[in-house]
């Protein structure tokens, strides 16, 4: 089968590599119909080098048609139609059955410290490969995968596997008051999403901010309040308190994460620890690894007192700078993590009718055959050619 494959810091290169087998009787074989590219899949182009290997496949956020079904498999058929979400969790344990499925103790990756296996996320969490290929093995094929009807397009569904539940998870854990206000720093597909979800359930305000002048415009069309970074730049948290009558908003999305612009010296230090061997690197940012925390510090700022940060932006350090005395200070809630996808699936469904209340089928800006993916991650990585969310279509 053809697959996108790391070979190394902004080398990713579609191979032909051997297809996937059944390999426990509950794994299933999807036939990928389509397959997003997400940020997080940046972090692993620029940053998080030293945990890949060449050859690893990437991607989690795929879709398509079941093509070879385990001798237990009961719940889906070979021509069934799923959507795949990206944390590989059982569904049966614990931590599923409390719907942290992002901490599922099945696929805990143990000898990392780290939580459920991912799909095409590095060493850090399985080395699972990813989907961003022609065929895709999907373990726990009675309980992860998601059925959606045939008929409607795949980006009515698509985003099932990433962008939607997280996007609502930041919202639930952002707990805006009901009328309240909330500001989503970052518009890329998450922080957009995140937006249109806010003013869905009810926020009077939504203001997003970000620096790129088509994010912008697109979230403005769906009636958020627009701030431009390049404009505002270390003032914008005071124009948020402006816009809040001078206290700024209950909540704070951050959909930013460790590669916030604005901090060159930590830019550097990251590219540096890519550059290592691979052992060394993985030491460096395993334990002094740091973040650029610009989109962090600018959501203490902008937060009112007594108000809460949603953190779904991705950070990768251990020694990261947290200005604990302002946070206390401010009585400041704080809730992050991977999103739980199958926790808020059944709450995201009931919205991807007809109606397409998220605006979903007109939400990537790019499909892209498969065999473009890697000038799909340059220009992306770039925010080049007004590439906000791009779909593969293996």
């Amino acid at each position: 089968m053809r697959a996108l494959t790391w070979h190394g810091k902004r080398d990713v290169r579609v191979d032909t590599v051997p297809d996937p087998k059944i390999q426990e009787p509950t794994d299933v074989i999807v036939r990928i119909t389509s397959t997003g590219i997400c940020g997080s899949d940046l972090h692993l182009y620029e940053v998080l080098g030293p945990y890949l290997d060449p050859g690893d496949i990437l991607g989690h956020e795929p879709m398509g048609i079941v093509e070879e079904v385990g001798p237990e498999v009961t719940a889906v058929s070979v021509g069934d139609r799923v959507v795949v979400p990206f944390n590989v969790s059982c569904g049966t344990c614990w931590m599923c059955a409390q719907g942290l499925h992002s901490q599922c103790e099945t696929t805990q990756v143990k000898d990392r410290g780290t939580g459920a296996a991912l799909f095409g996320f590095s060493k850090l969490y399985g080395q699972v490969p990813g989907g961003q290929a022609e065929l895709l093995r999907v373990p726990f094929g009675n309980t992860l995968p998601v059925k959606v009807p045939h008929g409607p397009p795949d980006q009515r569904f698509v985003y099932l596997s990433d962008v939607l539940p997280t996007a609502w998870q930041s919202v639930a854990y952002a707990d805006v008051p009901p009328g309240g206000t909330v500001t989503v720093l970052g518009l890329g597909p998450i922080g957009d999403m995140a937006a249109r979800i806010a003013l869905h359930k009810g926020a009077s305000k939504v203001i997003g901010v970000d620096l790129v002048p088509e994010r912008l415009a697109r979230a403005r069309d769906r009636g958020v309040h627009t701030l431009d970074l390049n404009e505002y730049g270390k003032n914008v948290a005071e124009e948020i308190r402006v816009l809040t009558e001078g206290r700024g908003t209950d909540a704070v999305i951050e959909a930013v994460g460790m590669e916030a612009h604005g901090a060159p010296l930590v830019r550097a230090a990251q590219n540096l620890a890519g550059r290592l061997p691979d052992a060394l690197g993985e030491k460096v940012m395993g334990r002094a690894g740091v973040d650029s925390m610009t989109a962090f510090n600018t959501a203490v700022d902008a937060v009112r007192r007594g108000g809460t940060i949603s953190l779904i932006g991705v950070y990768g350090g251990n020694v990261d700078p947290v200005p604990m005395l302002t946070l206390f200070d401010k009585q400041i809630q704080l809730r992050m993590g991977q999103a739980n996808v199958r926790r808020w699936v059944d709450d995201i469904m009931p919205l991807l009718n007809d109606a397409d209340v998220l605006g979903v089928d007109g939400f990537a800006t790019h499909t892209l055959p498969l065999e473009e993916g890697p000038q799909a991650y340059k220009t992306f990585q770039a925010k080049e050619d007004g590439m906000i969310k791009t779909v593969l279509t293996p």
